[in-house]
């Protein structure tokens, strides 16, 4: 297996060529410090007040579709192009509407498309009072479950099947990512074949990511046997690398960006690359919710899917509009512009790359999950017995809110 050495560009080069890519188609972050992990979880933990005003009788009808919807479509337009005046009524009476991000108001699908949407007033323009809290995407599924909170960014399929027990159900909505995100490096003049980390040390932040455990396992590299884990502190991946560690997970649209910027030279193992499937950025719901508030549930996504439209558009204002959020939020992770710029550019690089030809961005492609789950297993990812593969996502939904022409149908 043959290491690919890289040198991403720069931010800048990335969203001109993004920005090249859009008008010809038309068309989570493991970086979190213990700092951030621990506030996202006490904000987080704040119970949203829920001050519903109950502006009609009307209430949304709670059905599930059927064992392959979760929630009904069902679009109601006036003739000036606004929703229906019973349409906003069933939106209103479903109340406040908490999102939790997965890592602060970082610029990365599933926490982008939100912050666009809130910024450009389409929550509001669908009758929807939503409040956006930065958080920590562990931290948030108990929160969903209990409905203190009702949308939150998840970072992978595989996130919502780990934390899918005890009777908690979520719903993945939208897909943004149809590859994994993360990637592993070793210091330049290291490790250039994955057959070479046989013995040797990985620096973990957290947890080994499942796509690189799975990459690892199909190297013949089994965790646990054939190579040491050692806990990093810090999340400065300059450090890291001249630690004495053999490799070092990071997310591609992080850590490579930062070692470009010191001039450190790696190499790169990329799970996509070696046919590993994955997935990242989804926006997930409770079923409880999305079944007792079909028509806010579908305009929220509807929002968030027309703020991810705008953030393809045009990345520097959706950059912008990200850095306001972080700045009014504390920035407690100390998040910079040319950071998010470059996260940007390269997760939306993989969005419109994973996207089939023809298709819209952020459809749910069951095969993508199964795959995942299918080569997680094994792999080896859950030692002591994988979660149950269930039905934790509506694929309907976000394929309803296109139209022919591939846009979001708005207002709907």
């Amino acid at each position: 297996m043959i290491s690919v050495n890289k040198r991403i560009g720069s931010a800048g080069a990335v969203l001109v060529a993004l920005a090249l890519l859009t008008s010809a188609c038309g068309s989570d972050d493991e970086a979190a410090t213990t700092t951030a992990a621990s506030t996202a979880e006490t904000t987080a933990a704040t119970t949203a007040e829920t001050t519903a005003e109950t502006t009609a009788e009307t209430t949304a009808e709670t059905t599930a579709a059927s064992e392959t919807s979760t929630v009904e479509t069902t679009g109601d337009t006036t003739a000036s192009g606004e929703i229906s005046a019973e349409r906003c009524a069933e939106n209103e009476a479903a109340g406040k509407i908490t999102y939790l991000s997965s890592f602060d108001f970082a610029a990365a699908p599933s926490i982008i498309d939100v912050v666009v949407a809130k910024e450009n007033g389409y929550f509001e323009a669908m009758c929807l009072d939503v409040e956006l809290r930065p958080s920590f995407s562990t931290s948030n599924y108990p929160l969903i479950a209990a409905d203190q909170a009702q949308f939150s960014s998840a970072g992978s399929f595989t996130e919502i099947l780990n934390y899918s027990r005890d009777g908690a159900e979520f719903v993945a909505l939208v897909d943004y990512g149809k590859v994994p995100v993360e990637a592993l490096l070793t210091p330049e003049g290291g490790s250039t074949t994955l057959a070479d980390l046989k013995g040797k040390t990985i620096g973990v932040k957290g947890d080994l990511p499942p796509s690189i455990v799975a990459m690892l396992a199909e190297a013949g590299l089994i965790r646990g046997t054939d190579y040491q884990e050692v806990l990093l502190d810090g999340f400065d991946p300059v450090a890291h690398l001249s630690s004495g560690i053999d490799a070092l997970p990071v997310y591609k649209s992080n850590e490579p960006g930062q070692l470009d910027a010191a001039g450190v030279g790696y190499n790169t193992f990329d799970p996509a690359t070696e046919g590993i499937p994955g997935s990242f950025g989804l926006l997930y719901t409770s079923k409880s919710f999305a079944e007792a508030n079909p028509t806010a549930t579908e305009d929220f996504i509807r929002a968030a899917l027309k703020g991810m439209e705008d953030a393809i558009a045009d990345p520097e204002a959706a950059v912008a509009a990200s850095v306001a959020a972080i700045d009014a939020a504390g920035n407690q992770n100390f998040l910079t512009e040319a950071g998010e710029s470059y996260r940007l550019g390269e997760e939306l690089q993989l969005v419109l790359d994973g996207t089939p030809s023809g298709s819209p961005v952020g459809l749910i492609d069951p095969a993508v999950f199964d795959a995942e789950y299918a080569a997680y297993v094994d792999a080896g990812v859950w030692p002591d017995g994988a979660p149950e593969n269930g039905k934790y996502f509506d694929e309907s939904l976000a394929a309803g809110l296109y139209g022919d022409d591939g846009k979001v149908v708005w207002p709907g």
